[in-house]
C-alpha cells in the first residue's frame, strides 16, 4: 500500500467526523433567532450542542480505538435511524454519514498493520 493511500484511509474518518460535528452545529444557530434573553440563549445554545459534543467525544474514543470508534458511530447511526425512521431526509443526512464514518474506522482498524508500517 503506498503512502498517499495509507494517509487517505487514516484520515478520511476523521476529517469527516469533524465536518459532520461542525453540521450538526449548525443546527444549533436557530436559537438566536427565538428571541430569548442572555441566559435563554445561552442554555439552548447547549441543549443544541449536546450532539456535537458527543460526536467530538466519540471522535476522541475513535482516535486511539477505532474499532470501538467503529462500532460507536454504527451504532448511534442504528439508534438515530430507529428513532427518526419517518424523516427519510433526516435519516439520510444523519444516519449516513454516521454509518459512513462507522465503517472508515472500522477499515481503519483492520488495515492498522499496514497503514502504521
Amino acid at each position: 500500500m503506498n503512502r498517499p493511500v495509507k494517509r487517505l484511509i487514516f484520515w478520511s474518518p476523521r476529517v469527516l467526523c469533524i465536518a459532520f460535528a461542525i453540521f450538526l452545529s449548525l443546527f444549533a444557530l436557530d436559537v438566536f433567532n427565538e428571541g430569548y434573553g442572555v441566559a435563554k440563549t445561552v442554555l439552548a445554545l447547549a441543549i443544541h450542542l449536546i450532539p456535537s459534543a458527543i460526536v467530538v467525544i466519540m471522535l476522541a474514543i475513535s482516535w486511539r480505538w477505532e474499532w470501538v470508534g467503529g462500532v460507536l458511530f454504527i451504532a448511534a447511526g442504528i439508534l438515530y435511524l430507529t428513532r427518526m425512521w419517518h424523516h427519510p431526509s433526516a435519516v439520510a443526512g444523519i444516519s449516513g454519514p454516521l454509518f459512513l464514518v462507522g465503517a472508515l474506522f472500522l477499515l481503519n482498524s483492520w488495515k492498522r498493520a499496514e497503514i502504521r508500517a
